[in-house]
C-alpha cells in the first residue's frame, strides 16, 4: 500500500508526518493490531510459503505476463482495452527507466489469467518495418499509435494500475523523514525494511529475465532451466539489486534413465576439463545473448575468474544480470537464507538494518575488494541470532535433527542438480515440515536485538575464533585469516577470506561507534527539539546511525597525531635565513637546549678524534668541513675505501 502512495505522481511533495508511519505500520485487514509493536513469540506454521512454492508461483506469474513499452502511464486505458480481447488481465504494473535526451522510457507489465491468453497476446505482435533488426519473438513488445478513437466515452478499466513508477527507490531525504517521524527505533527498523526491500514489481521483472533466458535455449535444450539465486529470491534483496542466475542445460541429468527404452540419444563429446567446458559454453551463450535477445546489451564475459560468469544489462528491465553455470551451492545457500527468514519475522528487518548501516559507514562496497560483503554481514547476523541465550534461530545441525524427526516416513529424495546433493536436499532443505518445526522463545524487540548485535561483535575475538553456523558456536580458526566464517554448505571454505586485517579492525571500531551513537542519540535527544507538528527535528536512532557527522565517527586516523616538531628543525643550517617562530616558549627553550648540547657533544667528539690521530701518527691527510647546522669544523678523510 505504501508503494502505491509513494510512487503515485503528485503535484506537491507531501509533508512527512505520523500519518505516513501509520500507513506503513498498519496491519493487514482482519489482523488485530498489537500495542507498541511488541514482538510475540514466533509460532511457525506448516502452511508457511516454502522456497520451492515461492519460485513456482513467481515462474507462473512470469509465464502469464508480457511487457509493453508505452508513451506514458496515461496510455494504460487504451492498452487495457486493446489487450482485453486476448483474455482477462489480472494485474498491471507501471515503471519507468531513465532515458537519454529523448526522454524516459515507460513500461507496463500485464499479467493475464492463463498461459494461453498471454501466448495469444504475444503471438498477435508484428515486426516493425521502420526498425529493422533480428526478427526474434519475445515477451518484450511496444504499443504503437493506432487510429484515432471515436469520440465515445470508454469505460474505465476494471483493474487500475497497481503501481505507478514502481521500480523507483525511495529518496534519502524522504527515508530520513519517515525514520525521524517514527515513534521508536523498533518502528524505524520495520519502516526501513518495508520501504527499501525489493517490491512485487521488482520480483516480477527479475523472473521475466529468467523466462527470457530459458526460452532462448529450450529449443536446443528442452530441459534447460535458469535458477535465480542470491538476494533476488532469498528475501533479503533491496530495490535495484542485481539478478544472479545459474543456467542448467539439463535439469534432469540426475534422474536414472529408463531401462526399458532401447533408443539412446547421440550426444556431442565434451571437454574432459570441466572448467574449460563451462568457459566455452558461457562464451557461446554470451554470443546468443548479445546477437539475438531483445533488450540485452553490454555483454561482458569474465571467463578467467574463479567462477566464470557472463554479465549483461537489460535495458527494458533496467537490470544488471550475472549468469553462471554449475554453481549449485548458490541456489542451496539462497534456500537456506530464505528458510532463516521464514522461521522468524525479525530476521530480515534486522539484516536490512545492519546492511544499511555498513553501507553508510563505508564497510561495504559494490566493487570486489578486501572489504566485508553483504553476504558476510548476513552470516554475522545469523550467527548472532543463533548464539543468544534464548536463540532466535537454531543451528543448522539442529535443523537437520528436527528435519529428520518431522520428515514423512514414505518420502523419497528430491534432487535438482545431481545425485551427490540428493541426500542434503532430502534430509534438510527439501523437507517442507522444517518450516514449522522450530519455535523461538526469545521475545526481544528489534531495537534490543540491534543494540545487542553491536555490543556482541565489539567484544568478539576475531583473532582466535571462527564462526560456524552449522554448530551455532565458535571454533578455533583453521588458518590466519583476519576474519573466518565457515561456509555452511562447504565447510572447508571461508566465506570472508577476502577481508583483510585493516577492514576487520575497522568493523570492530564501527560497531563500537554504533553502540555509542544509539545510546547518545536516542528518542529522548531527538524529541527535545520538535517542530510545530510535534515531529522530532533532530536526527535520532537510525538516522543518526546512518548519517552521523564525520567528526563523530571513530576512524583509524584518530589514533595518529601529527608531530609537534620536525626533527630537521633541531639540526637547522647555519646561518638560518629564516628563524622558526614557536608559539610555545617552553618548546622553543627545549629546542635551543638540545641544539647547544648537540654542538657541545659534536665538538667533544671532533677534538678527541683529532688528538688520537696525532698520537698514532698514522692519520691520513684530512680536509676540514663544517657540520651542517652547528658551525663546528670536523676533519674528514680525503680517501674512502
Amino acid at each position: 500500500m505504501f508503494h502505491i502512495y509513494r510512487n503515485t505522481a503528485r503535484s506537491k511533495p507531501a509533508v512527512t508526518g505520523f500519518g505516513h508511519i501509520r500507513r506503513i505500520l498498519d496491519p493487514p485487514a482482519g489482523r488485530q493490531q498489537r500495542p507498541n509493536w511488541s514482538w510475540p513469540i514466533r509460532h511457525c506454521s506448516a502452511n508457511v510459503r516454502t522456497f520451492d512454492t515461492m519460485l513456482s508461483s513467481r515462474r507462473a506469474e512470469a509465464r502469464k505476463s508480457i511487457l509493453v513499452q508505452v508513451s506514458s502511464e496515461r496510455s494504460y486505458n487504451e492498452l487495457y482495452h486493446y489487450c482485453s480481447q486476448f483474455g482477462t488481465i489480472e494485474s498491471s504494473h507501471h515503471y519507468r527507466v531513465e532515458g537519454d535526451a529523448d526522454g524516459d522510457c515507460h513500461y507496463i507489465l500485464l499479467e493475464f489469467s492463463s498461459y494461453a491468453e498471454a501466448d495469444a497476446a504475444m503471438q498477435s505482435g508484428v515486426f516493425s518495418t521502420e526498425r529493422p533488426g533480428v526478427r526474434a519473438r519475445s515477451i518484450f513488445l511496444w504499443f504503437r499509435t493506432g487510429p484515432k478513437p471515436k469520440l465515445i466515452a470508454q469505460d474505465e478499466p476494471r483493474r487500475s494500475l497497481a503501481l505507478i513508477d514502481g521500480t523507483k527507490p525511495i529518496g534519502e531525504s524522504e527515508l530520513n523523514g519517515l525514520l525521524t517521524a517514527a515513534e521508536s527505533i523498533d518502528d524505524q527498523v520495520t519502516i526501513l525494511h518495508r520501504v527499501t526491500k525489493l517490491n512485487d514489481v521488482g520480483k516480477r521483472l527479475r523472473f521475466l529475465a529468467v523466462r527470457q533466458l530459458e526460452s532462448s535455449l529450450q529449443g536446443m535444450f528442452p530441459q534447460a532451466v535458469a535458477h535465480p539465486f542470491g538476494s533476488s529470491v532469498n528475501g533479503y534483496g533491496r530495490m535495484g539489486c542485481d539478478l544472479d542466475v545459474i543456467m542448467d542445460l539439463d535439469s534432469r541429468s540426475g534422474e536414472p534413465p529408463d531401462r526399458n527404452s532401447r533408443l539412446v540419444y547421440h550426444t556431442k563429446a565434451t571437454n574432459p576439463n570441466e572448467r574449460t567446458q563451462v568457459q566455452r559454453q558461457l562464451e557461446s551463450i554470451g554470443d546468443v545473448l548479445q546477437l539475438f535477445l531483445p533488450g540485452v546489451n553490454s555483454v561482458r564475459r569474465i571467463l578467467k575468474a574463479r567462477v566464470p560468469i557472463v554479465k549483461y544489462h537489460h535495458e527494458h528491465l533496467d537490470l544488471e544480470i550475472d549468469l553462471t553455470m554449475n554453481n549449485t551451492a548458490g541456489v542451496y545457500m539462497s534456500e537456506l537464507l530464505y528458510l532463516f527468514g521464514q522461521l522468524d519475522a525479525r530476521v530480515r528487518p534486522l539484516t536490512f538494518c545492519v546492511r544499511r548501516w555498513a553501507q553508510s559507514v563505508g564497510l561495504t562496497n559494490q566493487t570486489p575488494g578486501y572489504w566485508i560483503t553483504n553476504f558476510s554481514l548476513t552470516m554475522l547476523v545469523m550467527y548472532f541470532l543463533q548464539q543468544l541465550a534464548r536463540p532466535v534461530l537454531p543451528s543448522i545441525n539442529r535443523l537437520i535433527q528436527l528435519s529428520a524427526t518431522f520428515s514423512p516416513k514414505n518420502s523419497t529424495p528430491v534432487t535438482r542438480f545431481g545425485e551427490g546433493e540428493a541426500e542434503w536436499a532430502y534430509t534438510f532443505l527439501k523437507n517442507t515440515s522444517i518450516y514449522g518445526s522450530f519455535r523461538s522463545e526469545n521475545d526481544a524487540t528489534l531495537e534490543q536485538l540491534l543494540v545487542q548485535f553491536f555490543e556482541f561483535y565489539s567484544q568478539f575475538d576475531f583473532s582466535q575464533r571462527a564462526i560456524s553456523l552449522n554448530l551455532g558456536s565458535t571454533i578455533l580458526k583453521p588458518d590466519h585469516s583476519p576474519m573466518y566464517i565457515v561456509n555452511p554448505l562447504e565447510t572447508v571454505l571461508n566465506v570472508s577470506k577476502n577481508v583483510n586485517l585493516e577492514e576487520t579492525e575497522l568493523f570492530r571500531m564501527q560497531v563500537r561507534n554504533a553502540v555509542w551513537l544509539l545510546e547518545a542519540h536516542g528518542k529522548e535527544s531527538g524529541a527535545s527539539i520538535t517542530t510545530t507538528s510535534g515531529t522530532p527535528n533532530e536526527p535520532w536512532g537510525l538516522v543518526s546511525l546512518f548519517g552521523p557527522k564525520q567528526q563523530e565517527r571513530i576512524t583509524p586516523q584518530m589514533f595518529f597525531t601529527k608531530r609537534m616538531l620536525n626533527v630537521k628543525d633541531i639540526f637547522d643550517e647555519v646561518p638560518a635565513a629564516e628563524t622558526t617562530q614557536y608559539r610555545n616558549p617552553a618548546v622553543k627553550n627545549q629546542i635551543a637546549a638540545i641544539q647547544r648540547a648537540t654542538k657541545a657533544e659534536l665538538h667533544k667528539l671532533s677534538s678527541s678524534g683529532s688528538s688520537s690521530g696525532n698520537r698514532t701518527g698514522n692519520a691520513e691527510p684530512r680536509t676540514s668541513s663544517t657540520l651542517e647546522g652547528t658551525g663546528v669544523k670536523l676533519k674528514r678523510n680525503t680517501k674512502r675505501r
